[in-house]
């Protein structure tokens, strides 16, 4: 799903709109047309309430309605926000709302406070609209209806989203209760993904049989939640792959070997020879490490072709312009994958120099070869051509958020090391 539009912005988070959701507001509105005009329209006590107000009141119900999904969605946000975790977005869309996160919470406690808030706020909600209801019906009788029907669909709202099945707010509730009874992250959610799978399916089979029998709208609706639960389990299922398969990987099962040697005897000349061989498609050069007679002795960069004047290229040594190689980011080939991402984060760098047991330069690794190793593992191959893109680009390939993954993993203790 996409952004959308932004409209603007509530305690710093933006709230967007996708293109969807004009979609659902129309057929919501048309839908309390209808309701009203059987509820309202036939009565004398609304002689001015014509065709042309019954829409207005469908559309403002509508609008309402959408108010009380956006209040839901706040309610993670806030706390969310209160636990410490940056709240990226707010989004309406064709199946309501959705708060997309930074990361989850680093305690099953704090992941159950924020799940839980959503339904509590739409339960809050909608008891204080029915109890409402009588004295709204007073001052006119269609607001008496829109305030019972709000009310009982923010009752519905909330309800629903107790369901204990991912992604619903139940199942959230339920992955952070076996969280915190287990210790284990990847339990709860293989817990609640797996309730959340079988709803999904006993929602389409529902559905179906709703359509079978002219339910309409309703079976249709029913088996449209149903496959968006079974999308959302099969993305539950691909993150808990994608963790163990960062927890199982080497470093060493996804270097490279972005640098080249030099002898530190050779002339500056030798350095621009390099340079120039290389091809603008590869993106970073490549390292150039330096040895004397088979000892490491360093690194050196173009520094001294862009200082030096060319007649000094063939008279100056190597060895007279280098760096330590502990002036490189480093990584022990032994290390987890998932310790590699965290690196390339942290030190703000494109590349890492891999070590040997004995200390010495094995390798190189980069996000390209890092997600294209992480990619294997889950038996996806890439084109060629995307994977250059990827290498031009020094990125993750698809986008991988390996980064954000990696964090929830160590926030939770999901993280293993050897």
């Amino acid at each position: 799903m996409g952004e959308g539009w932004q409209l603007l912005k509530i305690r710093g988070i933006p709230l967007r709109i996708h293109p969807s959701w004009f979609l659902i507001l129309l057929l919501v509105t048309f839908a309390f047309q209808k309701q009203y005009s059987l509820q309202l329209g036939a009565t004398a006590l609304n002689p001015n309430l014509g065709a042309g107000g019954l829409w207005i009141l469908g559309l403002v119900t509508a609008l309402l309605l959408f108010t009380s999904v956006l209040l839901h969605e706040l309610g993670h946000s806030l706390v969310a926000l209160s636990q410490g975790v940056k709240v990226r977005s707010i989004t309406l869309f064709l199946l309501g709302g959705v708060a997309s996160v930074e990361r989850e919470c680093d305690t099953a406690l704090g992941a159950l406070l924020v799940a839980a808030a959503g339904p509590a706020v739409s339960l809050a909600l909608g008891a204080s609209l029915l109890a409402s209801t009588h004295l709204a019906a007073h001052l006119a009788p269609w607001l008496g209806a829109l305030v019972q029907e709000l009310g009982r669909l923010n009752l519905v709202l909330g309800l629903f989203n107790l369901l204990p099945g991912l992604p619903l707010d139940g199942g959230l509730i339920l992955k952070a209760l076996v969280w915190q009874v287990t210790g284990s992250q990847r339990r709860g959610v293989e817990v609640a993904n797996g309730s959340g799978r079988f709803m999904a399916y006993l929602a389409i089979g529902l559905g179906a049989v709703l359509l079978l029998r002219g339910g309409g709208i309703g079976g249709a609706w029913l088996m449209l939640l149903g496959w968006f639960g079974l999308g959302a389990a099969r993305n539950q299922s691909q993150m808990l792959a994608l963790q163990q398969s960062l927890n199982e990987l080497k470093v060493r099962d996804a270097a490279g070997r972005r640098y080249r040697v030099l002898e530190a005897s050779d002339k500056l000349r030798e350095l621009s020879r390099l340079r120039l061989a290389e091809r603008p498609s590869e993106g970073q050069g490549d390292w150039l490490l330096v040895t004397d007679r088979g000892h490491w002795r360093g690194v050196i960069d173009d520094q001294p072709l862009q200082q030096l004047p060319v007649q000094r290229w063939d008279t100056d040594r190597i060895a007279d312009y280098l760096r330590p190689l502990s002036s490189l980011p480093t990584i022990g080939e032994a290390a987890p994958l998932w310790q590699a991402v965290l690196q390339l984060e942290d030190a703000a760098t494109d590349r890492l120099l891999v070590l040997s047991p004995a200390g010495l330069p094995s390798g190189t690794i980069e996000r390209p070869e890092l997600g294209e190793a992480v990619l294997r593992k889950l038996g996806l191959r890439l084109p060629a051509a995307m994977l250059d893109m990827a290498r031009r680009q020094n990125t993750y390939p698809l986008g991988l958020a390996l980064a954000a993954v990696v964090r929830t993993m160590v926030a939770s203790g999901e993280a293993r090391t050897p």
